[in-house]
This record gives structure tokens, sequence and C-alpha cells, in this order.
């Protein structure tokens, strides 16, 4: 593999450049031309390298090798947008002395790019897979899932695979996301402006108001919502400079004690829940939430702590939690095929974060995020290190060569 090496590199940083946060549908690109351009550099890179590609409505597409029973690596094009104080270009695909600084660079364009030319390499060496591999490659993976809603309406979805957009070694669970909003109305409002966020799976990273004709800012530190003990949410730090009734009432309801949702707990963890995404309309505050709740629980027992809010509360989405017997075929190899390269022996892990790996009957999220290292995924200043691109392309290349003998 390392002869792939600079070109996985060159790719990489080339993709980096496309700005494909979800933007409005733009005639036929449904999540703007960022992702619409992603997603043609992907697959024409694929065509290439002599592989058949399909393109599902500029959703989603996918790369095709082999024939027979088929498996998946589901990876994604779209990206979070890149707010923050970024010390390199968000979009640049600047490559320094050891790493490719950039939106998407791990979360999740180098993966995807590193898978593809995994099958490069298993085609060039002669390699008859004897199943059917799609490597199927999303563009609304970070704001809703329209694109595998969209690919299991026009095509066929393998039951078994790994999504190379999580941890290693491997990820035998992953936590149910829900995420909805609750709407306050606030009598003698202290503001007449008040917004902030920009996803719902980021933590707010920067709050403002309008008072009394002066704009007053706080600012915090972005992180993955799946796990925002690691950010700092500067939609609470500007609530507490208020003394209001409704804004003492928000957080204590969805920020502090919470009617106890937070202790919810099982193997895989306890309960998080991030209110992300702020604005005051027509008199009323609306927050967007993020919740990733235990696998072996229940939404019905996520739904009752909703009841329980003194808003208007509204669901946006939900995915049910992914669970597999870590004895599973798939857990076992892929577990296997980990500790061999690292020489170790280590057990599969449980997140808090959604991959496309509960798109699939038995799923796994698969890497590329090395233990010990922060590739800074949802906040300023994302990379993937040469070391990752190494690492991943060699255990990639065997993972895939060992599921479809």
């Amino acid at each position: 593999m390392e002869k792939y090496f600079n070109e996985i590199v060159r790719h990489i940083s080339e993709i980096v450049k496309f700005d494909s946060s979800l933007s409005p549908r733009i005639g036929d690109m449904p999540f703007g031309k960022g992702a619409k351009d992603s997603l043609d550099y992907f697959l024409d890179l694929a065509k290439k390298f002599g592989f058949e590609t399909r393109n599902y409505d500029n959703y989603v597409g996918e790369v095709i090798f082999g024939e027979g029973e088929e498996i998946a690596i589901l990876a994604h094009l779209d990206v979070v947008p890149a707010t923050g104080a970024w010390e390199h270009e968000p979009f640049g695909g600047e490559i320094d002395a050891d790493r490719i600084w950039g939106r998407g660079t791990t979360d999740d364009k180098g993966p995807a790019i590193i898978c593809l030319f995994c099958l490069k390499a298993l085609k060039d060496e002669g390699f008859q897979p004897n199943k059917k591999i799609k490597l199927i490659v999303g563009c609304n993976e970070e704001s809703g899932w329209k694109c595998i809603e969209h690919y299991n309406k026009v095509a066929h979805m393998p039951e078994i695979g790994f999504s190379p957009d999580a941890n290693f070694p491997v990820i035998y669970a992953e936590k149910g996301i829900l995420h909805y909003t609750v709407s306050y109305k606030i009598e003698n409002a202290p503001f007449t402006d008040l917004h902030g966020g920009i996803a719902a799976n980021a933590v707010c990273d920067r709050c403002e108001a309008t008072m009394n004709g002066e704009k007053t800012v706080a600012l915090g530190k972005s992180a993955h919502a799946s796990m925002p003990h690691l950010g700092d949410n500067a939609i609470l730090k500007l609530l507490k400079r208020f003394d209001h009734p409704t804004t003492n009432l928000i957080v204590k309801e969805l920020f502090e004690e919470s009617y106890g949702i937070r202790e919810m707990h099982d193997e895989t963890g306890n309960l998080t829940m991030s209110p992300d995404v702020v604005s005051y309309e027509n008199g009323a505050l609306t927050f967007t939430v993020d919740v990733r709740y235990p696998s072996t629980h229940s939404f019905e027992e996520v739904k009752s702590y909703l009841d329980k809010l003194s808003g208007d509360v509204k669901i946006l989405s939900h995915q049910p939690p992914l669970f597999n017997d870590k004895n599973s075929y798939l857990i076992s190899t892929l577990t296997r095929l980990y500790n061999e390269e690292i020489g170790e022996n280590v057990a599969p892990l449980a997140i808090g974060g959604g991959t496309y790996a509960r798109a699939l009957k038995c799923g796994a999220g698969f890497g590329p995020e090395l233990p010990g290292e922060d590739y800074h995924i949802h906040e300023p200043n994302e990379f993937i290190s040469f070391k990752a691109i190494r690492f991943c392309m060699n255990l990639y290349h065997k993972t895939i060569r060992e599921l479809s003998k």
C-alpha cells in the first residue's frame, strides 16, 4: 500500500477543498453544490481506476467491485460547517510535514479516499473478491441521513459491513440519537435578539444577544455533541447572565437537573444531552437539542422525559441504537485484524456517536481515529495525520480482503 501513499495524500487534500456542508437545494443538487462537487470528484476518481460507479440523484453514490453476496463500506462526503477560529484554512487542504489540515480530513472524506485506494490496490494485485463490495458514499450524514433514505428507495443496502467513521479498535454499539426542538414562551424578555449554534450535533461555541441596543457575546468551545463534556457550551454561558424566571427554568431543564435523564446508563455509557442551537423569534426561545441515549434503553424512556419539559416539544429525527454481539463474525473479525495490526489484545467499544453502520443489519464503526490522538472532529483545525493514513490504508486493505474472500 505504501506506493499509493502520496496519491492518497494528494486526493484527500483536493477533495477537502470542496465545502460540502449542508446548503439549500439547487436544481438537482439536494444538499447544495459543494456536496455534489465532492461526490463528482470521488466517483470520477473511481471511474479512472476502472470501477463501476453509480450516482443516485446526487444524494449518494457507490463504487462496485466484484460479484456475489454484498458487503458494504459506508462513508460520507458531507461535513459540518467550519466555525470558530482556524489556524489553517478549513477548506484549503493544507499539507505540512506530517498531516493534512481541513474540514473532512478525518470526518469522513479522508477515510473514504483511503478505502477507495484499498479497492484499487486489491484490483491492481489481481484480487478477485468472492463478494460484491459496495463502497457507498453519502452526502447528508451530518444533518439528516436523507442520503441513506434515498439509497434504500433506489438501491439495495447490504446487510453487513463497516463504516470508517468512528474510533479504533471496533465499535460494537452506538447509542440512540434523538434531535428535538423545544420552545419556551418568555414574558418581558431581557433581550430583543438571541441566537447561537450552527448544527444540532456540534456544541455551540458562540452565542449572542442584543440587550438595550447593545450586543453581548458569549464564547465557548465546540465539540462533537456526543461528547459535550469536551466542549464549553456558549448558550449556557449566555443564559446564565440573565436573572429571568424563564431563562432560569431553561438552564435547569436543559442543562442542569434535567429531571435526572442524564443518569440513564448501561454498558454503552450515560445518556448525553446537548442543546446546541438557539434562536429567539415571536416571543419564544427555541432550542435544538441533541440526545444520545444508551443502546439497551428505549425511545419511550427518553420520550417520558420530554413530556416533563415546560416548553413545546417537536421531534426532528430519531435513529434507534445499534447493538451487536461482540462475538459475532463481523465484530470478532474486525477486532482480530486490528489486534494483529497493533500486536495487542483490546476489546470492542461502544460510542455515543452515530455512524452509517446502523444503516446495516450488522454493521460496525471501524476507525479511522487512533487512540490517544485528538483529530478535532467537529472543531476548528481538524486534521488527519500521516500516521493515521498509513495505519488505515494497511488495515483497511487487509480487512476488505478478509471480508470479501
